[in-house]
C-alpha cells in the first residue's frame, strides 16, 4: 500500500514548520509543500490547478496571516481578507480536488469578548468579539464554518482545531508585528545587551493569557487529524465541530515577563505601560475535549521559554533591524 500523500499549507510558518518536523519524523507519509513562490495560496485559479496536478489524501492549513495587537490594529483589510481567501481557496480546492480529510487551524480569538471562562467550544457566536482583532477572529470563525458547511453538505471529513496562544522556534521576533512572547524576549535581550535599567511592556500586566508551545500544538494537530471519524465526531456537534488545543493552564502578562526576565537573565526593572491596550482580562480555553481525546500538553511554560530563547540566540542574525 502506498504512502498516503499529505499537503501541509504554511510550511515555513512557525505552526506549519512544527507540523512538517513532527509528520518528517513520523515517516510513513509524503509530505507535499509548496512555497509563495511556487503557489500563491490567494489566487484561486493557481491553487486549484495545483490540487489537480498532486494526488493529495489529507490537507493540513496551517497557513495564515497573524501578527499581534499592532498589527491587527494597523492592517485590519489584510488581516480579514488574505484569511478568508487562503482558507476559501484551500477548502474548496480540496473538495473538487475529492480530497475526505483535511484540518484546519484557527485561533482563540474566535470567542467573545466576554466569553465566560474558560472558554469552551459552545462559546463560538455568543457574543461580540474583542474589537482589536475583530477582521482576523471573523476570518477564522468563516474557516470553521467552511469546514463544517462542507461536512454537512457533502460529508467531507473537514476537521478544526482552535490553538491558545502560541510560540516556540520559528517564531516572528519582529520589534512591532510580534506577539506577546516572541516580543518580550527580543526585548528583554536587547535591554540584557545594553544593560538598561528598565524595560517598559505594554498594558497594565494584569491581563491573563494562556501560551502553548509550538510543539506542542503540533503534536495535537496530528493527533485529532489521526482520530477516527467515529471518536472525533463523537466529541463534537455538526454545528460545533472545532476542538481547542491548549495547556489548561493561564498566567498573567507580569508572571509572563517575570519569568522571561529570569529566563534570560535580566536584572533591571520592569516598567508597565497602562497607556497601551490591555486586549481581553483574560483568555483560557476549556480543553476538556482534548484531554477526553487522549492529548495533553507536555511544555512547561518556563521549559518552553527556555527553548525558545536558545533558539532566538541561535538565529540572532535573522533578527537584526
Amino acid at each position: 500500500m502506498s504512502q498516503p500523500t499529505i499537503f501541509l499549507a504554511g510550511h515555513h510558518g512557525m505552526v506549519g514548520s512544527a507540523i512538517a518536523r513532527q509528520l518528517q519524523a513520523k515517516g510513513e507519509i509524503e509530505l507535499l509543500t509548496a512555497s509563495r513562490t511556487e503557489l500563491d495560496l490567494l489566487n484561486q485559479q493557481a491553487v486549484n490547478a495545483f490540487f489537480q496536478q498532486h494526488q493529495i489524501d489529507q490537507v493540513i492549513i496551517a497557513a495564515a496571516k497573524v501578527g499581534g495587537i499592532q498589527a491587527n490594529n494597523s492592517l485590519p483589510a489584510e488581516f480579514i481578507y488574505q484569511n478568508l481567501m487562503i482558507e476559501a481557496n484551500l477548502i474548496q480546492a480540496a473538495h473538487q480536488a475529492d480530497i475526505q480529510q483535511l484540518l484546519f487551524l484557527g485561533s482563540s480569538c474566535i470567542y467573545p469578548r466576554e466569553a465566560p471562562q474558560p472558554m469552551a467550544e459552545d462559546a463560538l457566536l455568543t457574543g461580540p468579539l474583542e474589537p482589536t482583532n475583530e477582521p482576523y477572529a471573523i476570518a477564522k470563525i468563516a474557516g470553521i464554518k467552511l469546514c463544517e458547511s462542507y461536512n454537512r453538505q457533502y460529508g467531507r471529513d473537514y476537521r478544526s482545531v482552535m490553538p491558545t496562544n502560541l510560540y516556540g522556534p520559528g517564531d516572528n521576533f519582529h520589534p512591532e508585528h510580534s506577539h506577546v512572547i516572541p516580543a518580550l524576549l527580543r526585548r528583554f535581550h536587547e535591554a540584557t545587551q545594553a544593560n538598561a535599567p528598565e524595560v517598559v511592556i505594554w498594558g497594565s500586566g494584569t491581563p491573563k493569557r494562556e501560551f502553548l508551545h509550538v510543539d506542542d500544538m503540533a503534536a495535537a494537530c496530528l493527533h485529532v487529524l489521526n482520530l477516527d471519524l467515529a471518536t472525533y465526531q463523537a466529541s463534537t456537534q455538526p454545528m460545533c465541530s472545532h476542538i481547542n488545543v491548549g495547556t489548561g493552564v493561564d498566567v498573567t502578562i507580569r508572571e509572563l515577563a517575570e519569568t522571561i526576565a529570569r529566563v534570560i537573565g535580566y536584572r533591571g526593572a520592569l516598567r508597565f505601560d497602562p497607556s497601551k491596550p490591555d486586549g481581553p482580562l483574560r483568555k483560557l480555553l476549556d480543553v476538556s475535549r482534548l484531554h477526553a481525546l487522549g492529548w495533553r500538553a507536555a511544555y512547561g511554560l518556563e521549559e518552553g521559554l527556555r527553548q525558545t530563547y536558545g533558539w532566538f540566540c541561535g538565529h540572532l542574525g535573522k533578527f537584526r533591524r
